[in-house]
């Protein structure tokens, strides 16, 4: 897969009166490498509505689109992948339905969890929730910029820090080992969605640059 540094979740509740494809091309243009649907409450053929109309987006831009827990959708809009939960299909179920070009990420909440993905064949997981969130309602505990340590210290996939990241918080990830940076309503329910992208990137691009002058912190 692509690489990347900030991933966009849709979190359609956080800008209500918007149109979800105005608030994703605005955070695609603002430097969003990913985009992911999440729609955990609509019907099938909506979400399967909405991946097509995501799909011509991104791909006009050139930006990986990927589709949560739905397989199916994702296969018939053609997305780049999808990203599982750890009550999903196992990852090889998984890769045995979309082939081996699709890209397969699945959330982790330990470092067990992140071994098994690593050696289940997972192109990238995520890590969180970092902080406390309220973009899901069955969110599990915050593991905290801990299990971040873990992560970047043991595991060599890519990695995206997510669950409640915010611009006054995230130096504290970055700082844990994060060069990945997902973020939901901080990105989708800001007055100035392009602005607050540029800002994350550059607050990640300011951690690479420190870390590889060799300082901490």
């Amino acid at each position: 897969m692509k690489d990347f540094k900030l991933y966009a979740i849709t979190g359609e509740m956080f800008h209500p009166g918007r149109p979800m494809l105005e608030v994703m091309e605005e955070a695609i243009l603002g430097g969003v490498d990913i985009i992911q649907l999440r729609d955990k409450s609509s019907s099938k053929r909506d979400v399967l509505d909405k991946a097509h109309a995501l799909r011509e987006l991104t791909r006009r831009y050139g930006v990986t689109f990927i589709v949560n827990d739905h397989i199916d959708v994702a296969l018939a809009c053609d997305a780049d992948g999808i990203h599982l939960g750890q009550d999903d299909l196992p990852i090889e179920e998984a890769r045995r339905i979309v082939g081996p070009d699709k890209v397969i990420g699945i959330s982790t909440h330990a470092i067990e969890e992140a071994r098994a993905a690593e050696r289940d064949g997972a192109d990238y997981i995520g890590v969180g929730p970092v902080f406390e969130t309220k973009s899901k309602v069955d969110v599990v505990a915050p593991v905290s910029t801990r299990y971040v340590e873990q992560v970047a210290a043991e595991i060599r996939i890519p990695f995206v820090a997510i669950g409640g990241i915010k611009l006054h918080n995230v130096d504290q990830v970055l700082a844990a080992g994060a060069t990945r940076i997902c973020a939901i309503s901080e990105i989708v329910g800001s007055a100035d969605v392009q602005g607050t992208c540029r800002a994350f990137l550059d607050r990640i691009e300011t951690a690479g640059r420190r870390n590889s002058h060799g300082i901490v912190g």
